[in-house]
């Protein structure tokens, strides 16, 4: 894979943040959903972005995006 530019990093970076800070506020706001329904709409909506953020970290370490250069 090619080298990632410093925007691709930024963008790559800020997805994955954004993506943590909205299953922070799911997981609080799902504690305070008494609607069985909706509660049922929250746990998948969470379970989604558990999912996109696995993918993310799956990208970075397949493609060694995190790597700074070889130790010798």
């Amino acid at each position: 894979m090619r080298k990632l530019s410093d925007a691709e990093m930024l963008s790559l970076t800020n997805l994955l943040k954004a993506e943590k800070d909205g299953l922070a506020v799911s997981r609080v706001m799902q504690g305070v959903i008494s609607d069985e329904d909706l509660k049922k709409q929250a746990e998948a909506g969470i379970l989604a972005m558990e999912g996109r953020i696995k993918g993310i970290q799956q990208f970075i370490n397949e493609n060694r995006i995190t790597e700074t250069g070889e130790m010798k």
